[in-house]
């Protein structure tokens, strides 16, 4: 096979779009773990594809199953077959594997990035006596 003349190769059509959006920078350090977020991203949508959840957390698909695996091997979730499809299933009240943590449930970081709002009343105001 020869190689085509400069200028000649074929790349993705213009107006294309690639399946994916490129990933923004990475920043050094974040405060979740990709098992975090990869967590978060099956707490918000169970019937989501493993590509799916992938781009969502800004990781490869194959990282995405190890991580999958990980949490179902820890008691986070369980798959469900569905035909070809697969669904997860989160274990509700599951803890925090740090010592520091361990005594806090999941079920707690999973409200807090649920998309509901705490209410006024759960938060005292900066300035109220203690």
């Amino acid at each position: 096979m020869t190689a085509a003349p400069p200028g000649t190769e074929k790349g993705p059509e213009k107006g294309s779009n690639p399946p994916f959006p490129p990933a923004p920078p990475r920043p050094a350090w974040t405060f979740l773990t990709n098992h975090g977020h990869v967590l978060l991203s099956v707490a918000a949508d169970p019937q989501a594809r493993i590509t799916e959840i992938a781009a969502r957390v800004g990781i490869t698909p194959r990282a995405t199953l190890q991580i999958l695996k990980d949490l179902e091997d820890g008691g986070y979730l369980h798959r469900i077959r569905a035909g070809r499809r697969t669904r997860y299933a989160l274990e509700p009240h599951q803890h925090f594997r740090h010592p520091a943590t361990a005594s806090r449930e999941i079920d707690g970081l999973i409200g807090l990035f649920s998309g509901a709002a705490p209410s006024a009343e759960a938060v005292p105001p900066k300035d109220a006596p203690s």
